[in-house]
């Protein structure tokens, strides 16, 4: 992709060389002996809101992410800094691992720049000693990312978390898999931090590859790449993946619970399961058959009816979506974008005025195939499949728009982005 206001090479040799040096003077160490993990953010195009109750869901990996440079310490303790996030991070491997801040739920968790990006390095070597790998040697390591790119909805946490996975399991000679990877991490944010999601932010980013669609059955933890019958890249002027920011670092609504809502499709689960005398199953959604739901819908009401039509139609756009990639369809595959965008609002109740505003501006751009949320849309941005022709313009139109319509949120974005034009790119690695 050519370099432009929109869009630009990441990681760039400079970059990564620059990484190396800030190691090489915290370690007092050659800057030649740095190694570098390149850890990817993620978009799900299909299959929101799904993965927590056993789904089938679909991702990209974006070439924009997280970098961690690092060389072994030698000893037990780990010392990082960063460029990104505030504070200096240092532990002994032999001591308690006592996070700096709880977080309690996804949405309402405290940024990782306000100091809790040292959890997740705390969370890495409790992740890998509470499955039994012997942890003796730490790093030396400093973190850096594309400021203004937090809390936007493409999973920075889990790219922060896998980068210190990959480099603990580095210095103390450890080669693991990618799907056991994805397990780690999310032991990392649900048994050390304590959020109730999914492994879908994890598998995109240690399982995808470019030009590819992701697809993760969340009930069975297989996935699956899907290839392009003929030749669909982002790079050959196909597509591209447009993330627009909205300023909302915060979220605005006080229904923004994202636990809560894992509750309540579990609560729907147990009802529908407990009508068809399966009330011992496991209370998830991806347990009740497509049949026995239409059958049964109809004793759900409310928040609960709502739930389980969002989790039952979201299915049936991630099975329709996955044809339409390998057919080359993208205006089938925005469609469905589209539609999946709608009954996150509908029936799962997320977002708020300033994103959803930002949404309809994207779908109604020249250019965009479809739109959705990246993450609940309580704050973060949106994410469009763009036809790569129009990419700029579409990209421009939208600043525009959400300028006038949103001028002071608009104004919080100044420092950093607006909008931004992706390619899909491989899993996480070290180089």
């Amino acid at each position: 992709m050519a370099a432009s206001r929109y869009s630009f090479e990441w990681p760039s040799e400079a970059l990564i060389d620059d990484v190396k040096k800030e190691v090489a003077a915290l370690a007092r160490c050659c800057r030649d002996d740095v190694l570098v993990v390149i850890s990817p953010y993620r978009v799900c195009p299909l299959g929101a809101h799904i993965d927590h109750q056993g789904g089938l869901v679909t991702a990209m990996a974006l070439d924009k992410g997280m970098l961690l440079g690092f060389i072994s310490s030698d000893g037990n303790e780990v010392v990082l800094k960063s460029r990104q996030f505030g504070g200096n991070v240092q532990f002994r491997l032999d001591g308690d691992l006592i996070k700096g801040c709880l977080a309690t739920s996804k949405e309402e968790a405290k940024h990782l720049e306000d100091g809790t990006w040292g959890d997740y390095a705390l969370g890495a070597v409790y992740a890998l000693k509470k499955r039994g790998y012997i942890i003796n040697k730490g790093i030396y390591g400093f973190v850096d990312g594309l400021k203004g790119l937090h809390s936007a909805g493409i999973s920075s946490s889990a790219a922060v978390g896998i980068s210190f996975l990959l480099a603990l399991e580095h210095a103390n000679g450890l080669q693991l898999s990618a799907e056991e990877n994805v397990y780690l991490d999310r032991s990392i944010e649900n048994d050390f931090l304590g959020l109730k999601n999914g492994i879908l932010d994890q598998s995109a980013i240690l399982l995808s590859r470019r030009s590819c669609l992701t697809v993760i059955n969340c009930k069975d933890e297989k996935h699956e790449l899907i290839h392009p019958r003929n030749h669909l890249d982002a790079n050959e002027g196909g597509y591209k993946v447009l993330l627009a920011f909205s300023g909302l670092r915060h979220a605005l609504s006080s229904n923004s619970s994202y636990n809560s809502r894992v509750a309540e499709c579990q609560e729907a689960a147990s009802m529908l399961l407990k009508a068809v005398g399966r009330d011992s199953s496991q209370p998830l959604l991806c347990n009740v058959t497509i049949e026995e739901y239409q059958a049964l819908k109809v004793q759900l009401e409310g928040v609960l009816a709502r739930r389980a039509e969002h989790f039952f139609t979201e299915c049936e756009r991630v099975h329709k979506g996955i044809r339409a990639w390998e057919s080359c369809d993208l205006e089938a595959f925005g469609r469905l974008m589209s539609e999946s965008g709608r009954s996150s609002i509908d029936n799962y109740e997320c977002g708020c005025e300033p994103m959803i505003e930002l949404l309809d501006i994207m779908r109604s751009t020249p250019g965009v195939f479809g739109a959705r949320f990246s993450g609940a849309g309580f704050r973060g941005c949106c994410v469009a499949l763009v036809d790569a022709n129009l990419a700029e313009a579409a990209a421009a139109h939208i600043e525009v728009c959400y300028k006038h319509a949103q001028p002071l949120l608009a104004k919080q974005l100044e420092s950093g982005f607006t909008v931004l034009l992706c390619e899909t790119a491989d899993h996480a690695r070290i180089c």
